[in-house]
């Protein structure tokens, strides 16, 4: 086995001059709506709704996207990057944990970070993959797959500052992209199927120091901690691997949290296990917990709630209130006040054969007989759940929530399982069986009900997250090499594009010199989007 060397190295490219670079502080990414040319966070704005205001693109002409550029790699392994993009210049990530800078324009590489990630790198129950950045005023942050966080200097990529997060030898890694806020770096943390306790934490964007910590497995005299048997909080799970919303009014954070270790064997962790599967609201300043709320108590199906969580203002009940939605793994639909963390409705939105229903309180009334068993038991939704970390968007002006579902059972096995630091720690397995009844869809969800408009049919179960427009136009993709549009009010198929290697990130949007973009990550390249003049494009080309 080959060993690179542990240093950084970083590529410049200076065919032209790069764009002028201008500050993202705070104030710019809280208000990002008023400003839909940039896209300067993970899910487009603090509330987690990857919708923006551009509005060039829409159903009658969508048909006219053609590539404006594509951007290869060169590396192996799923490239499942959000970008960022800000004043002229995209930033991504390519697998494992390398990061570059390329101009919006053309595509044209400007620099390149590569942090150099050993082979034997532990990345257990999940690919060596790296979502995306952060950027905070002339910095950018990222996580790696050996647990670092780094700050790059953002118009040479040079490396500021470097920060050990946790042990990569016991399973810890680093795949989501970074929240930047007021002042601190917010950053969580993979490796759950290895048996580590997980955790959230803060940052200081100037100096790499750390902040606070949140444990998601309380320790012993915490509260929760008697939700789990003996010592097994100590390897508890809870990985906090996906990027997390945030309301500045509250100054609260909303993070998923997920699974219990180990998956699909409870025997060794009696109790409700929290706070596994569940929404924490957390205080930006102090990392002390608000609230919580748990969507699967003693989780034996491997159904953690690393799904976005989406920031609603809308009218309840006749008065205005502040909510947060989240279409769960487990073929649930939520709808939770962001104030309180108090419970208000569920509505099932896939198949499912777990559960009776949801209680007044919001916990499942489970089925007798649905957990997994020596000889295997056959449940839907699937280990890979309903929905899984595929980023839904969120159209306020027609309150739509699309949501990139999966129709698909698995049987479920049970087994012993013993904690050995570094290696799996999972108590079983699964098998998907073959089904007719198995497919992917795009469904609109009614954001307060959770009902469902309407459904656009895949062949297979969707992998890739969702961008919704102001024109009207909602974009994902498929794991054949598909990229396609559709009608936000009726879901019609509008355009399609055959990139050729799976999509399995979300498309974003910008705009440059008046000119709306979409680009997405597939295969091992970044497709950029534009529309073509109509002359160009022709009338062959018409939906």
């Amino acid at each position: 086995m080959t060993i690179r060397p542990m240093a950084a190295t970083v590529l410049l490219t200076a065919l032209a001059a790069a764009p002028a670079l201008a500050q993202v502080p705070y104030d710019r990414i809280r208000d990002a709506a008023a400003e839909p040319e940039v896209w300067v966070t993970y899910s487009g704005n603090y509330r987690s709704e990857r919708f923006t205001r551009l509005d060039q693109i829409n159903p009658e002409n969508v048909h006219r996207l053609r590539p404006a550029w594509i951007y290869q790699t060169g590396t192996v392994g799923r490239v499942e990057v959000t970008p960022l993009v800000a004043d002229g210049v995209m930033y991504i990530a390519e697998p494992p944990s390398t990061i570059a800078a390329l101009d919006a324009h053309t595509g044209r590489r400007l620099w390149r970070y590569d942090p150099l990630i050993a082979d034997e790198t532990l990345n257990i129950g999940f690919p060596r993959t790296n979502r995306g950045v952060a950027i905070l005023g002339e910095t950018l942050f990222f996580g790696t797959l050996d647990a670092q966080l780094i700050a790059l200097d953002r118009a040479q990529g040079d490396l500021r500052w470097k920060t050990p997060v946790a042990d990569n030898a016991v399973g810890y890694a680093i795949t989501a992209a970074p929240l930047a806020v007021d002042g601190k770096i917010i950053v969580g943390i993979s490796g759950g199927e290895a048996g580590v306790r997980g955790f959230l934490d803060a940052y200081d964007p100037a100096t790499g120091e750390r902040l606070w910590r949140w444990w998601s497995i309380p320790a012993e005299g915490e509260p929760g901690n008697d939700t789990w048997g003996g010592d097994s909080w100590k390897t508890g799970g809870g990985a906090t691997w996906l990027t997390g919303s945030f309301d500045p009014e509250l100054g609260l954070l909303y993070w998923p949290i997920g699974n219990p270790a180990p998956d699909w064997n409870g025997d060794s962790r009696p109790g409700d296990n929290l706070y596994t599967d569940s929404l924490v609201a957390l205080d930006v300043e102090t990392g002390e917990m608000k609230w919580h709320f748990q969507y699967t108590p003693h989780d034996v199906h491997d159904w953690d709630a690393n799904q976005i969580p989406v920031l609603v203002d809308a009218e309840w009940d006749g008065e205005p209130r502040k909510l947060v939605i989240l279409a769960n793994r487990n073929a649930f639909y939520y709808v939770l006040d962001r104030e309180t963390g108090q419970f208000l409705r569920a509505t099932q939105y896939a198949t499912q054969t777990w559960a009776e229903g949801i209680d007044e309180n919001g916990r499942p009334i489970r089925i007798p007989g649905t957990s997994p068993s020596e000889e295997g038991t056959l449940v839907w939704p699937s280990l890979a759940g309903a929905t899984n970390w595929y980023s839904p968007a969120y159209d306020p002006d027609r309150m739509s929530l699309f949501v990139p579902t999966r129709e698909m059972s698995s049987i479920y096995f049970k087994s012993e399982a013993e904690y050995v630091p570094g290696t799996p720690f999972l108590g079983g397995g699964e098998r998907r069986p073959d089904a007719e009844e198995t497919y992917g869809a795009v469904r609109a969800l009614d954001a307060l009900s959770g009902e469902m408009k309407w459904e656009f049919r895949q062949l297979s179960p969707a992998v890739s997250g969702v961008l919704a427009t102001a024109g009207g136009v909602v974009i994902s993709g498929t794991q054949e090499g598909n990229l396609f549009a559709l009608d936000a009010d009726t879901g019609e198929a509008l355009w399609d594009f055959y990139v050729g290697g799976g999509v399995r990130a979300a498309p974003m949007s910008f705009s440059l010199d008046g000119q709306q973009f979409i680009s997405v990550a597939a295969g091992q390249s970044i497709f950029t989007f534009a529309l073509a003049p109509a002359a160009e494009a022709g009338a062959g080309d018409a939906p």
